[in-house]
């Protein structure tokens, strides 16, 4: 008997879905997964310029960094239920507008509080770019293409962090740093153009699906009952943690520590998130011959050993700016591979 996520597919199939439209609905879909990290690292090399302008310290300008962190993860627990009550599109469109709105926002910003703030909100309308094109993957496509159309999703978010940075550093030295968050709000525009005439919507509105908080919360407790899935989730959790902390020190550290430029600090960025495709080649690799549990087990030691490696060297400045470098791809390249084989397990329980 086919699942109701088949049935939705088959729906989908009997109104005609063309070669051309087929790969245009994809690239949206890696456009919009690309909307979280390009607004984390595309302002990473103006976080000197932004601290100058508003009077305040690059540790204080990373505190927007964590509100965003903050923002997107209490974002999707929100854009789940609305997804799957108002359809795929509403909520995506309201998310996209908010961003645009936050974006410029901050981009006129003259305190480090309202942009702090503005970041926040930023993130609540960006999360809705994920959920809603991780929902849509399932809607539009087969249940066997599925793993192929999440693995080009997971190549966006691993190229991200390549070319967002470079492209923030000769933004924020020829225009300013507020240019990035024009130019944002400007991808942001195109995008939501992109997906109102060319992405098909999903899924429709489903008017017995409840929005009662009691309800929404009786769900996600079904979910945390789920051992498997609590299990890798915080061991995804623990993974990424070093990933987040390296980014929002990394400004102060190459910039303000090692002297780099902003354009320096942009390709070094880019360089280091090279780790991330990588690691996506060595965990492929890794799969032919181990199970996903020694994968992780392996990736977690590695990591932590490097980890360890990195606070000594900051520690006791044995290599300077290579070493510190060098430690931190490392560490790059396992967090990647433990993030890789925690996601799948999480994945298939949803």
């Amino acid at each position: 008997m086919a699942s109701s996520n088949e049935k939705q597919w088959i729906s989908i199939k009997k109104t005609g879905m063309t070669k051309q439209k087929r790969l245009i609905s994809i690239l949206l879909l890696g456009l919009l997964t690309a909307i979280v990290p390009f607004s984390i690292d595309m302002y990473l090399p103006g976080f000197p310029d932004i601290a100058k302008s508003m009077g305040t310290t690059v540790t204080k300008i990373s505190l927007s960094l964590s509100s965003f962190f903050i923002g997107t993860g209490l974002g999707q627990l929100m854009y789940g239920p609305l997804l799957d009550r108002f359809g795929r599109k509403k909520p995506l469109y309201a998310g996209l507008l908010l961003y645009c709105i936050a974006s410029l926002g901050c981009a006129f910003s003259t305190e480090i509080d309202t942009f702090i703030l503005l970041r926040f909100i930023q993130a609540l309308g960006a999360c809705s770019a994920t959920i809603a094109a991780t929902a849509m993957v399932r809607d539009l496509f087969p249940p066997e293409e599925n793993a192929k159309i999440f693995s080009f999703l997971i190549l966006v978010l691993s190229a991200s962090p390549m070319l967002a940075p470079t492209m923030g550093s000769y933004l924020s030295t020829s225009l300013g740093w507020s240019s990035i968050f024009i130019v944002l709000a400007i991808l942001i525009i195109t995008i939501f153009l992109g997906v109102f005439f060319f992405l098909p919507e999903s899924k429709g509105a489903d008017k017995g699906y409840s929005l009662r908080v009691s309800s929404i919360l009786k769900s996600y407790g079904a979910v945390l009952r789920e051992s498997y899935f609590t299990i890798y989730a915080f061991l995804g959790a623990i993974a990424f943690a070093s990933l987040f902390t390296y980014i929002a020190s990394s400004p102060g550290v190459f910039m303000e520590h090692f002297g780099l430029t902003q354009k320096q600090y942009g390709w070094l960025f880019a360089g280091m998130a090279s780790g991330l495709i990588l690691a996506s080649q060595i965990n492929t690799l890794l799969l032919k011959y181990y199970r996903s549990e020694r994968i992780i087990l392996g990736a977690l030691i590695l990591q932590n050993c490097f980890g360890a490696s990195l606070l000594l060297v900051s520690l006791l400045d044995l290599a300077g700016f290579w070493g510190y470098g060098w430690a931190t791809l490392f560490i790059l390249v396992h967090h990647r591979v433990d993030y890789a084989e925690c996601f799948r397990p999480c994945h298939e329980t949803l």
